[in-house]
């Protein structure tokens, strides 16, 4: 029998995220699994091409992080309460390539996350995350369409 004992919630701050949240909660109280929440600050290397003096990235980016982590402070407090173990991180990437790298190295058994529905040039630009993880996952990975729940 497989035994799933961690839970990975890749979270993006919007509105979505709430209506996914009793999905995960029942999912990690019925395995008895702790709960990872994962926040991926867009890499800022893509726009190298623009003349920023470095100082101020890394000065940005540290400001971006501390205001992440801060609302996923607040997010659990507020959205997750009721969850026993709760593990939170933000890191800096490619959000698909960072989920699956966080849940390859925190022995995650399970991936619960969001479908935007993006569609059109915006999807043809950026892409599904939730597909590329679904792609290159090696654990199972439940997408929940927060459009139809």
């Amino acid at each position: 029998m497989v035994e799933i004992k961690q839970i990975l919630y890749p979270i993006d701050f919007s509105d979505n995220n709430r209506k996914i949240v009793p999905y995960v909660q029942m999912m990690a109280a019925k395995l008895g699994a702790g709960l990872h929440l994962l926040n991926v600050l867009r890499d800022l290397d893509a726009y190298a091409g623009f003349y920023v003096p470095h100082t101020n990235i890394e000065a940005l980016i540290g400001e971006i992080a501390g205001q992440a982590d801060q609302k996923m402070q607040e997010f659990v407090e507020s959205d997750l309460a009721d969850v026993s173990s709760v593990k939170t991180r933000v890191v800096t990437g490619d959000p698909a390539r960072e989920i699956v790298k966080y849940a390859q190295e925190n022995d995650i058994g399970l991936i619960v996350m969001g479908t935007h529905g993006r569609s059109g040039l915006d999807r043809a630009i950026f892409g599904s995350v939730a597909e590329k993880v679904v792609k290159h996952s090696t654990v199972p990975v439940l997408t929940v369409n927060p459009h139809h729940v």
